[in-house]
């Protein structure tokens, strides 16, 4: 019997003075704020009553901490999933404000539906599907909790529902430590719900990419 629901969690605010664009770098925490979001997404999905039955989350310092309220309220320890990672960008370590100002860096702008500062959106969407699929497949019921970043939840919520892939960043429906909840409907993704359980007003989230 395969999982009966999977939860795409973002996770919480990062400890970033400096406002830049963290993407794949090292050593970008959970500031103390973060730390509460996260626990606040755990305690929403501990408040559904459901079953769950695995953890996984991206292997960047950020969502492996963001799982940890997981790990204390399921007692599953968190599986790693590369696919599940935040994409690659060529404006890393970068103040996005500035980078963009700088004619050296247009070339990487020249098409936003690829995009071409970074990894493509579908390669996104193809990695976080096949991460899913397995995850899915895998359990023996109850649900599965995979703890990833802001732009493989929202390029997989685009390609549920169907929308095409190239979009402003500005405008994401996917705020720090989300939850985004998806079922199995035969061989299609269905999103069954998007809640935001964590207070954000104030929050930095200036680093997704």
């Amino acid at each position: 019997m395969p999982a009966d629901r999977l939860h795409l969690v973002r996770h919480g605010e990062v400890h970033n003075p400096d406002r830049v664009l963290y993407g794949r770098l090292p050593n970008f925490a959970l500031s103390a704020d973060g730390r509460r979001m996260a626990a606040a997404a755990a305690d929403y999905v501990q408040s559904l009553d459901r079953p769950v039955s695995a953890l996984y989350a991206s292997p960047l310092q950020r969502t492996r901490e963001s799982a940890q309220p997981f790990t204390a309220a399921f007692g599953l320890d968190p599986v790693i999933d590369e696919r599940v990672i935040e994409p690659t960008n060529v404006f890393e370590g970068k103040q996005m404000r500035r980078a963009v100002m700088n004619p050296a860096n247009w070339r990487y702008l020249r098409d936003p539906s690829i995009p071409s500062w970074g990894e493509p959106y579908l390669e996104i969407v193809q990695r976080m599907d096949a991460a899913m699929r397995d995850a899915w497949g895998q359990e023996d019921g109850g649900d599965v909790v995979i703890v990833s970043h802001q732009l493989p939840i929202w390029v997989t919520h685009l390609a549920v529902a169907g929308e095409p892939l190239r979009h402003d960043p500005r405008k994401r429906r996917c705020a720090l430590s989300s939850v985004t909840s998806f079922e199995r409907h035969g061989d299609e993704w269905v999103e069954v719900g998007y809640t935001e359980p964590a207070a954000t007003a104030g929050s930095v989230d200036v680093g997704a990419v």
